[in-house]
């Protein structure tokens, strides 16, 4: 398949780029390349899958010199005429937008990110796929659409009316306007809602970054919730391996749905929603304790109340997932923390590319 997917600068874009090339896949990256954290390692992501940032011009293609059958853009999703001209000139199978403002803390300061990309972006990705027979649109939501709710683990059957975030806020609007277009247009759509996604080439907003960032460096770590967090930690490479094979397998629309008694993650449209999650909650202290254990240094850390937006728990079931496809995510913490650290100290060896 000719496969587009947007965000190949970002965390898990730049993975599954690999993953879908080295299956055969033939992939179209795009990316806007924007600040909210160092553009340098997105460059970098870039770099390593062949895509060389002298050359990289906004709406200006770029062939890959690693992966054949590989091109990237530079282009913005709010760029409609971009966008179209885009989908016209590539003749697109599948998309998996990843495109999108991330983070839950960003929010509370920068709201109008969300609304212009995660909203806006959303729906000319939207518009281009039903417009150019887009045969799959696999989208990422996000665990913090549970908001609230309490009942663990936390299942796509679950009421999802309480978002605590714009971020929240935005991936469940998100996974209405799918529904939206499953239904009126007959478009296949399939949200994806990742636990707390982490690895080696992870961004540097993240838990995992900062905390050893801090502890290489000698400095303390804020702890939240006084370390009475938990959350459903999903190593990138199980993420990828289960955004392959929903792409490959576009719902169908379930004939059993009913009004009367309606599932939130089916309907008649072809429409589904699943979790990716490792389904095995970790505390944050434990998880403090194995980075602790592959630097070899201890945290200092201070104790800090819970911040607004953030919620004390996550932890996925999964059941539909590995019924549907076979798959569940399995990377322990251990081992995943261990090849993220492998990775830091290589990637940041070097002066050039020092934090």
């Amino acid at each position: 398949m000719k496969i587009l997917v947007t965000g190949t600068a970002g965390f898990i874009g730049f993975h599954l780029v690999k993953r879908l090339i080295e299956r055969g896949d033939e992939v179209v990256g795009l990316d806007n390349i924007n600040d909210y954290y160092d553009v340098n390692l997105k460059y970098a992501r870039l770099e390593e899958n062949g895509i060389e940032r002298s050359s990289v011009e906004y709406r200006k293609a770029q062939k890959s010199n690693k992966w054949h059958g590989y091109s990237f853009i530079k282009l913005d999703l709010t760029d409609r005429e971009g966008l179209t001209d885009l989908f016209e000139k590539e003749k697109i199978d599948s998309v998996c937008h990843l495109a999108a403002q991330a983070g839950v803390r960003y929010s509370l300061t920068n709201p109008y990110a969300y609304i212009e990309s995660n909203i806006s972006g959303f729906i000319n990705v939207l518009e281009c796929c039903r417009h150019h027979s887009i045969g799959h649109l696999v989208y990422a939501s996000s665990s913090s659409v549970y908001g609230l709710n309490e009942d663990m683990p936390f299942s796509t059957s679950d009421n999802v009316d309480h978002p605590v975030s714009l971020y929240a806020a935005s991936k469940k609007s998100n996974e209405l306007m799918a529904h939206t277009y499953s239904h009126l247009y007959g478009l296949p759509t399939t949200g994806l809602r990742f636990f707390t996604v982490y690895g080696p080439w992870g961004r540097p907003d993240m838990a995992l970054f900062i905390f050893t960032k801090a502890i290489l460096e000698g400095k303390s770590i804020d702890v939240f919730n006084m370390g009475n967090m938990q959350r459903d930690f999903t190593y990138v490479s199980d993420i990828v391996e289960g955004i392959g094979r929903v792409i490959d397998n576009p719902p169908q629309g379930n004939r059993r749905w009913a009004g009367k008694d309606p599932d939130p993650s089916t309907s008649p449209a072809p429409y589904k929603v699943y979790n990716i999650g490792n389904s095995s909650p970790v505390k944050l202290m434990d998880f403090i304790t194995a980075i602790e254990k592959e630097t070899g240094m201890t945290a200092r850390k201070n104790m800090m109340p819970i911040q607004a937006g953030d919620v004390p728990a996550t932890w996925a079931d999964v059941s539909d997932l590995e019924r549907d496809l076979g798959y569940k995510p399995g990377t322990d913490i251990t081992s995943g923390v261990s090849e993220f650290m492998k990775w830091y100290r290589e990637f940041y060896s070097s002066e050039s590319m020092d934090l």
